[in-house]
């Protein structure tokens, strides 16, 4: 708020002063950020996989989630969805999301080491069939996947199998680390698209010559139809199934759950999601993630912004107001 007794072009040029102090500020934080995890993941590759892998886990839950308030995040979207949830019960459930979180991380920057271990990696569901027909065929594919368990593993399966395996990713906040984040994504399989009018139609190109790619869909986006998940509503781009539709591919939902001993994965394919209407094609890949996050809550990055109650309440507001 603009104190009375200052002069408006006194405040404004103060308050024009201040946005380059906090920017550089921002960039500085960022760049830290990115150098502290950079020389983490560094460290952790130089340990075998079983050792790597907890430790990450540990790091993430117990140092850097609750300094960097993906802790306190999570804990929110948990009250938010299930309000009767015993306190220490979402606890537990936030630490074990941070440390799912962690194992993911150093996980997706070991490439060779993740196709190597989901190479014999269980896969069930009749969507794994279906994408096998389609690769014979030549008929395009796009796997939709939410931030559950490790979202890369099912993608390194089909991978370590033969299959070439596209995608859209939304690019990170953090500049720094998302240069080497994207970097990993492309060492995998490509080829992959950063999020955007040019990286759709990258990949629609991609699949209308016959290609397969996966896109996760479980982001907030003010751009998108309000579907129900977990029970509250929130936006959710129609993207994966207007571009299934454009491109006559196969929809079809892939997870990684994590297994018990936190080392390896179960791959599940749903079946192809039939073509229709481009919002209940979301709302069926939303049911289908939802499930999953229902049976084991702490595998889903509930780290995430998904719901932004008060910001759809602003929304709903204004839409309402004479």
């Amino acid at each position: 708020m603009t104190d009375p007794d200052t002069p408006p072009e006194t405040s404004d040029a103060v308050a024009k002063q201040a946005v380059v102090p906090a920017a550089v500020a921002w960039s500085l934080a960022d760049r830290l950020t990115d150098l502290v995890l950079r020389g983490l993941i560094r460290v952790a590759l130089l340990l075998p996989w079983d050792r790597r892998v907890p430790l990450m886990g540990w790091i993430m839950a117990r140092l850097i989630a609750p300094r960097a308030g993906y802790r306190d995040r999570a804990l929110a979207n948990l009250a938010y969805v299930w309000p009767e949830m015993p306190p220490e019960t979402r606890k537990r459930i936030a630490e074990a999301v941070a440390n799912n979180a962690g194992r993911t991380i150093i996980e997706n920057y070991d490439v060779m080491g993740l196709l190597a271990r989901m190479q014999d990696a269980p896969i069930s569901g009749p969507g794994y069939e279906a994408a096998l027909n389609a690769r014979e065929t030549g008929q395009p594919v796009l796997f939709v996947t939410g931030h559950f368990g490790n979202f890369e593993a099912p993608r390194a399966a089909l991978v370590a199998r033969g299959f070439e395996i596209g995608g859209l990713y939304r690019p990170l906040s953090n500049p720094f680390f998302n240069r080497h984040y994207a970097a990993n994504m492309h060492a995998l399989s490509g080829p992959v698209f950063e999020q955007g009018p040019r990286g759709t139609m990258g990949l629609v190109r991609h699949l209308r010559q016959g290609g397969m790619g996966v896109l996760l869909f479980d982001i907030y986006s003010s751009k998108g139809e309000t579907i129900d998940f977990m029970g509250r509503p929130t936006p959710t781009l129609t993207s994966a199934a207007d571009i299934a539709l454009r491109t006559d591919a196969l929809l079809i939902p892939f997870f990684g759950q994590r297994a018990a001993d936190g080392l390896s994965f179960e791959v599940s394919f749903d079946a192809p999601i039939p073509h229709g209407d481009p919002v209940d094609m979301t709302r069926a890949m939303s049911d289908a993630l939802e499930r999953r996050v229902r049976a084991t809550p702490e595998q889903w990055f509930w780290i995430h912004r998904r719901w932004k109650p008060e910001r759809q309440r602003r929304r709903a507001e204004a839409r309402t107001d004479p």
